[in-house]
């Protein structure tokens, strides 16, 4: 006992030896730092610049921190146009398209994913194969159909032809055939219904997917400008981007309101990024993009 108690004793406790950083992950770390602040510095500017007068803004040298820090250019926009009902039709036409597209997304991709019938494949791959058709293609049809039913300068004429998205039934039924089958088929032993099956397993296993589709379909519905451009026509139905091209057509030198106006749009997209975030990157790194 007592050669135990001083081998014990005589023990060192070293630390743990550190990593070794080979050079190639060094440059790397150096290369991504970069990236990410070229990819920031735009908008970093932009949001400075919101505080900026026009003066401070052209003139050379430039500044990066405001020198003089004004609100002006925030009291100016707000109350130069209604940017209030411009943000309400943007939130409503983006809120219902997102909630939409994950709706119809996870029911076809669950049922592509799951369920074998005659025709499933080559009805997928005509649901993929639109994803290579450009929306200018489309535009006249859709322009035809939406007037043909009355819709035309009506938020749902911006709604209606984007509640369904290739992109998301091709995100989602990568994801859910990735789910083990021995989950649904316990919940068909227990007597449950498709539709319950489809609530109480499927949706709760794919949230990272939708999380990450919720944020694509939201960003690319709330800056979508060339749909909105033809389809609206009254101020009181025009949406963020229409909102910001018209103040930009107006103010074209004033450099202080249009980063400000920039600056206030980009704000709900942020937000719902950093809100999904987690659940965005977990989503893109267990879908899979395979055939």
């Amino acid at each position: 006992m007592g050669v135990l108690s001083n081998t014990r004793t005589n023990m060192v406790i070293r630390p743990p030896a550190r990593r070794r950083i080979s050079l190639l992950t060094a440059l790397l770390y150096v290369g991504l730092s970069i990236g990410a602040v070229l990819m920031i510095s735009p908008f970093l500017f932009m949001v400075l610049a919101s505080f900026k007068t026009g003066q401070e803004i052209v003139q050379v040298p430039p500044t990066l921190w405001p020198v003089h820090p004004t609100l002006d250019n925030y009291r100016q926009v707000l109350g130069g146009i209604p940017f209030g009902t411009f943000y309400r039709n943007s939130i409503i036409v983006s809120t219902t398209v997102t909630l939409s597209v994950l709706l119809t997304s996870s029911l076809a991709g669950y049922i592509f994913a799951k369920f074998r019938f005659m025709g499933c494949n080559l009805l997928f791959v005509v649901v993929i194969t639109t994803l290579m058709i450009p929306f200018q293609v489309i535009l006249i049809p859709v322009y035809m159909v939406v007037n043909a039913v009355g819709l035309l300068n009506t938020l749902w004429a911006l709604i209606l032809p984007a509640m369904v998205s290739p992109f998301g039934i091709y995100l989602m039924r990568q994801y859910i055939e990735n789910l083990p089958n021995d989950y649904i088929d316990a919940a068909r032993i227990d007597g449950t219904s498709e539709w319950g099956i489809y609530l109480r397993v499927v949706l709760p296993h794919t949230r990272p997917a939708l999380s990450a589709l919720a944020i694509f379909t939201f960003v690319g519905s709330w800056n979508d400008y060339l749909w909105p451009l033809i389809a609206i026509n009254d101020q009181n139905k025009m949406t963020i981007p229409l909102a910001l091209s018209y103040f930009n057509s107006a103010h074209a030198t004033r450099y202080d309101l249009t980063l400000t106006a920039a600056t206030l749009v980009v704000v709900p997209a942020v937000l719902v990024f950093l809100a999904l975030q987690r659940q965005f990157v977990q989503g893109i790194a267990l879908t899979g993009l395979k055939g």
